[in-house]
Order: C-alpha cells, then sequence, then structure tokens
C-alpha cells in the first residue's frame, strides 16, 4: 500500500509542477503581448497629438488665407 501512495504523491507532485509551469508561461506570454500593446498605442496617441497640430495650423493657414483674399 505505500507504493501505491508514493505513486499517488508523485503524480500529484508532477501535475503540480506542470500546472504551475504553465501558469508561468501563459503570465509570461501575457505580459508580453501586453508591453507590445503599450508601445502600439504609445505610438498611436503620438499620431493623434501630432494630428491635432496640423489641424491647428490648417486652421489658422486657411484663417490667414481668407484674410488675404479679402484685403485684395
Amino acid at each position: 500500500m505505500e507504493t501505491d501512495v508514493v505513486v499517488a504523491l508523485m503524480g500529484l507532485l508532477g501535475t503540480a509542477i506542470g500546472s504551475v509551469g504553465g501558469v508561468f508561461a501563459s503570465n509570461k506570454l501575457v505580459n508580453h503581448r501586453l508591453n507590445r500593446l503599450e508601445a502600439k498605442m504609445d505610438k498611436h496617441n503620438n499620431f493623434i497629438e501630432r494630428l491635432t497640430v496640423v489641424e491647428q495650423r490648417s486652421k489658422s493657414n486657411t484663417h490667414r488665407l481668407d484674410e488675404l483674399e479679402h484685403t485684395h
């Protein structure tokens, strides 16, 4: 009967180690993907900020052109 208990405990230990290893591997992959997503979001946010500046300049230039057209 002792061998049955030892075999069962070894199986339990192997299963536990495999499960913990799987959780760590999955966590590592999720962190990697999250970091990539954060980098993409930073690029996107930078693009939005630059686009806002371009829109403001375009509006200013349009206003200046309108003033020049009305003065001539």
